[in-house]
């Protein structure tokens, strides 16, 4: 019976691949300077890591036997860059996946089957241009990764979640955005999925618009971390300061400091008083700019009058010859009458030469 058992065993199982080490039910190929992932994974493989190669392309083909026992795959560090359709059909029972540490530039969104298991995915350190990014997400967009309740998207370079990201994870419980260089929170982009944990530590968070906080407080049991970014403390920061100091949902609540003003920087928000929400420093900004933009466009006016005058300075120099020539006719027509009417000689004698 022993024997019969181990037969199928063998039989069952391919020998192990070269540059990789097998133990049970685990296959390692790290650090080998592979191109593709090698076919002849055994099939009763549960784990397999495949991390710190040069795999530039997963597809169909690397993986032309099927695994049905495959549960976690590491793929980490391959300088991956493109994942192709039906790269992942072979493996129905994936549950995790790490694509981290790689450069993806294109992910179909026909690379996981309809009915995939996949719980986990890392994509941490996957995306350097933030204007390629939605387009390589779509894939999230689907709805066959409806079973999946965690996924790292940390210390990518995403700036912004484009719209409707996230609106088919369902299941999605845990969401990692660490240090992506997020500036704000869309409305409605993480209104669908169910998360217990969300991590926006060491972004560039200045404050949360109205609408984010009111769908963080319609999730029960919701934890987020906030840590790490540049909260203004300005006029404008009153109500956040208020949701801050009252929602149960920040747990780091004690790390969060000021970045602007300069008079409140790094001053834990705990203790920052509402009366101390004040934009002076920034109204003045805006009159100095107003002040120096009103200066430039005299300054322009200037040049521009006086380019006029040199260009037309014969026609007014003739002007002013002419102005000059007829004021002088003029007071002299003024100078006659006053000599005839000053010499009562002369005033007869016009009084008679008129007869």
């Amino acid at each position: 019976m022993h024997l019969l058992f181990l037969l199928a065993v063998v039989l069952s199982c391919h020998g192990c691949p070269d540059k990789c080490s097998c133990i049970s039910q685990t296959v390692k190929c790290q650090n080998q300077d592979l191109d593709a992932i090698p076919h002849s994974i055994p099939t009763n493989t549960k784990y397999l890591f495949v991390t710190g190669n040069n795999i530039s392309q997963i597809s169909e083909a690397s993986f032309p036997n099927r695994l049905e026992l495959l549960t976690d795959l590491y793929l980490s560090g391959n300088e991956l860059e493109y994942v192709d359709a039906m790269a992942f059909d072979s493996l129905p029972n994936l549950v995790r996946l790490d694509l981290s540490n790689n450069r993806i530039e294109s992910f179909s969104e026909r690379a996981f089957p309809d009915d995939n298991k996949l719980q986990l995915l890392n994509l941490s350190r996957c995306f350097h241009n933030h204007s390629t990014v939605g387009g390589i997400l779509d894939f999230l967009r689907g709805e066959n990764l409806n079973q999946l309740t965690a996924l790292d998207l940390s210390n990518n370079d995403l700036v912004i979640l484009p719209d409707g990201l996230l609106s088919g994870l369902s299941s999605l419980v845990s969401l990692s955005l660490q240090n992506s260089s997020i500036i704000t929170i869309q409305n409605g982009t993480l209104k669908v999925p169910p998360l217990r944990d969300l991590d926006l530590r060491n972004n560039s968070l200045r404050d949360l618009p109205p609408t984010t906080r009111a769908e963080f407080s319609l999730k029960p049991g919701l934890r987020i971390q906030l840590a790490g970014n540049p909260w203004r403390c300005d006029c404008f920061f009153d109500d956040m300061l208020m949701w801050l100091k009252n929602a149960t949902e920040v747990i780091d609540m004690r790390n969060l400091t000021c970045t602007d003003p300069e008079a409140l920087r790094g001053r834990p928000l705990l203790q920052v008083d509402q009366s101390q929400l004040k934009c002076p420093s920034d109204m003045e900004g805006v009159l100095e700019t107003s002040y120096v933009f009103l200066g430039l466009v005299l300054a322009l006016i200037g040049v521009i009058f006086l380019l006029v005058l040199y260009l037309n300075r014969k026609g007014i120099k003739r002007w002013i010859y002419n102005i000059r020539d007829a004021c002088r006719d003029h007071m002299e027509g003024y100078h006659y009458r006053y000599e005839i009417n000053s010499d009562p000689r002369l005033a007869n004698l016009s009084i008679n030469s008129d007869v």
